[in-house]
C-alpha cells in the first residue's frame, strides 16, 4: 500500500492549556513531515486564541491539538471559536491525546474531523488526516 502524501499541505500542531507533555505531539509532527507536510509546532501551553492567530497567519490547512490534561472539550471548543472569529472556520481541526471514548462524539459534534488516541497506529493517523485534507 502506498503511503499517503501530504505534500503541499501546511499543518499546525499545538499544545493548548497547561499540559507540559509534548512527546506525542512531536511524534505526530514528525510523521506528518515525513508524509510531506510542512509542519509548524507552537510549543507548550498556548492559548486557543494564540493557536488560532498562528493558524490563520500561517495559512495552514489543518490544526492538530494535542491534549492530555482532561480539558479537551473546553479547549477544543475555544480553539474552534477563535478560528471562526479570525475567518479560519475552513481550517480542519483534529485532536490527539488522552481522550475518553465518550467524548469523541462531543468533539466531532463541535467540528473536529479526527480524534486520535495513543492506542492508534501512527500510519492510521496520517492516512486519516491525508484523506480529510484531500476532500
Amino acid at each position: 500500500m502506498k503511503a499517503p502524501s501530504l505534500r503541499g499541505k501546511r499543518i499546525l500542531i499545538a499544545k493548548p492549556g497547561l499540559d507540559g507533555h509534548d512527546v506525542g505531539a512531536k511524534v505526530i509532527a514528525l510523521a506528518l513531515r515525513d508524509a510531506g507536510a510542512e509542519v509548524i509546532y507552537t510549543g507548550l501551553r498556548k492559548t486557543p486564541e494564540f493557536i488560532a492567530r498562528v493558524a490563520v497567519d500561517e495559512d495552514v490547512d489543518a490544526v492538530g491539538l494535542s491534549l492530555l490534561s482532561g480539558s479537551h472539550n473546553e479547549l477544543v471548543s475555544e480553539t474552534i471559536k477563535a478560528l471562526a472569529a479570525l475567518d479560519g472556520a475552513d481550517i480542519i481541526v483534529f485532536v490527539g491525546g488522552t481522550i475518553p471514548a465518550e467524548d469523541h462524539a462531543v468533539l466531532t459534534g463541535a467540528g473536529v474531523r479526527g480524534v486520535f488516541t495513543a492506542d492508534m497506529r501512527i500510519e492510521h493517523v496520517v492516512e486519516t488526516i491525508a484523506q480529510e485534507l484531500a476532500t
